[in-house]
């Protein structure tokens, strides 16, 4: 495989509204490499982050959002994009206030910037 073509650029990013923040971890930009393993995380903070959904959404370069997933605030139920089904695991540890996105076998397709969200009340 030519590494020019393997790599990919994934970025996650965080937001902050009325003292209530999502930060992603790590905050900079990770290079992967096709078929590789992503591992992103994402903490709340200023709301009761047990009490909440919490969803991961991407946008390509130059392309529109994509919902890829959601957690129930319970942990109890995941719901995937078809784009990712079976290679996207979302996991959440509410005592820590942290949710966590695992995409698996990266293909060209999963290169975009990351969002976690919370669902809105």
């Amino acid at each position: 495989m030519d590494y020019r073509t393997g790599l990919l650029l994934l970025t996650i990013c965080w937001a902050g509204l009325n003292g209530q923040a999502l930060e992603s971890i790590p905050s900079t930009s990770v290079l992967k490499q096709t078929e590789e393993t992503l591992s992103l995380s994402c903490r709340g903070s200023g709301f009761t982050f047990s009490s909440y959904g919490m969803h991961w959404i991407r946008q390509p370069a130059g392309k529109a959002l994509e919902w890829i997933g959601v957690i129930y605030s319970d942990a109890s139920e995941t719901f995937y994009a078809s784009s990712v089904q079976g290679h996207i695991e979302i996991t959440r540890d509410n005592s820590n206030s942290m949710v966590y996105l695992k995409l698996s076998n990266l293909k060209s397709e999963d290169s975009a910037v990351y969002y976690c969200a919370r669902y809105p009340q």
